[in-house]
């Protein structure tokens, strides 16, 4: 048995082509295409990419992209100042702050400064809130993308046992609202959780969040499982690798996501997603 790698590039690029058309679409109508300004503190070289990336897809499909990179000793105060007034600009749809932030501003701060109908990365807290009340609008982008992979399956998620391992604000629990709206009996595993390998062995669907190569062994996956690994490791030898053991795990799932290739993509065309999204919302 070998599993079926879920191509996240290519779920990512039909999402991107799909809102490039209604885009297009409603500028025939005589509307304005969407704006996201991103924020880039400092200069770290992965948030940097990460940055870069996201503004190469706004240009695909007709985002406008406004840019604020802005030097690493910038001020909390000086940042929220920016926030603010994007806040008021009617012209920008969305604000998304790349984190990590350097170690001098609050990121719980910054995110709440973000106006909840303008937070196209589903940080804000009300957002969080109304994806856990089952009343969804702007949703985190990684999580949401996970689970258009999972719906790419096409298997019905209803009753499956989920298994989410990694509790993170920003990615884990959100995932952990995401799995319950899609029907899934769900897990939420951190730093205190017992006896981790059983309850993946039993996990209809695994969801690895954690940020260590090869966490979960590939042993540990019940046979014909769904794995999505959202982890990204750089090794010592420069190769990217998840956090599940990648090889032996293909020959136990279903399904199973690449690293990189598989849940990165999807971030990115989830972020473009929330931003016309947030474009509606502005517009009722």
């Amino acid at each position: 048995m070998s599993a079926t790698i879920i191509d996240g590039k290519a779920v990512a690029e039909n999402l991107l082509i799909k809102l490039k058309e209604e885009i297009d679409a409603r500028s025939r109508e005589g509307k304005r295409n969407p704006s996201l300004a991103v924020i880039l503190v400092g200069s770290n070289l992965a948030s940097s990419i990460y940055v870069r990336n996201k503004r190469l897809a706004c240009e695909k499909i007709g985002v406008k992209s406004i840019a604020y990179d802005l030097p690493s000793e910038t001020s909390e105060k000086e940042l929220i100042q920016i926030i603010e007034k994007l806040n008021n600009d009617n012209e920008v749809d969305g604000i998304l702050v790349q984190s990590p932030l350097p170690p001098h501003i609050n990121n719980d701060v910054i995110f709440e400064t973000i106006a909840p109908h303008k937070d196209v990365d589903g940080f804000h807290p009300k957002n969080i809130g109304l994806l856990a009340i089952r009343q969804p609008k702007l949703r985190s982008c990684t999580p949401y993308g996970v689970i258009k992979l999972i719906e790419a399956t096409k298997l019905s998620t209803r009753g499956l046992d989920a298994l989410v391992v990694g509790a993170s604000n920003h990615v884990g629990r959100p995932m952990g609202l995401e799995l319950l709206l899609a029907g899934c009996t769900t897990t939420i595993c951190h730093r205190y959780t017992q006896h981790l390998q059983q309850k993946v062995e039993l996990a209809d669907i695994v969801i690895a969040a954690v940020g260590k190569p090869g966490f979960i062994k590939g042993n540990w996956i019940k046979p014909g499982a769904i794995v999505i690994d959202i982890g990204i490791n750089r090794l010592d030898n420069g190769k990217i690798v998840g956090d599940v053991e990648f090889d032996v795990a293909k020959a136990r799932a279903g399904f199973i996501t690449p690293v990189p290739g598989g849940v990165g993509p999807m971030t990115v065309a989830t972020l473009m997603e929330n931003t016309l999204f947030a474009q509606k919302l502005s517009s009722k």
